[in-house]
């Protein structure tokens, strides 16, 4: 009989150890309406109504979706027509800046060979002795 108490026993405390951890994670806040329950872990809030003695809850996202769906879609329209528009104004300017980016980068690289040689000449002229062959 020993032998089946003290398995029971365990079982009785690692139940409620983990009852204990699962009322550490949620939070309940009363309200008008019922209860607002807020998971710890996540973050994540659900509502809550007592009917017929169970408490039912439901995700806030799930209540707010109703209420902001239509907003929310309303701004997306806005947001890729606004994206349209601004591809297609820089779609003519695409090809035409490109070229112009790499006409300029040219331009740099030019000026900077043209400078780095006329550096090359003064030291030749400053230096007319040949360096030694060192490898």
């Amino acid at each position: 009989m020993f032998n089946r108490v003290i398995p029971a026993f365990a079982f009785c405390l690692l139940a409620s150890g983990a009852t204990a951890q699962d009322t550490q994670r949620y939070q309940l806040e009363k309200t008008d309406r019922g209860y607002v329950r807020l998971d710890l872990e996540t973050g994540a809030m659900s509502i809550c109504e007592d009917r017929q003695s169970q408490l039912v809850c439901r995700s806030a996202v799930e209540e707010s979706a109703g209420e902001g769906s239509g907003r929310a879609a309303y701004r997306l329209r806005q947001l890729e027509r606004r994206v349209e528009a601004l591809e297609q104004a820089s779609a003519g300017k695409t090809l035409n800046s490109s070229e112009e980016e790499f006409e300029e980068g040219l331009d740099r690289m030019e000026g900077f060979f043209r400078r780095f040689m006329g550096i090359a000449r003064e030291f030749e002229r400053e230096n007319p002795e040949p360096m030694p062959n060192r490898t």
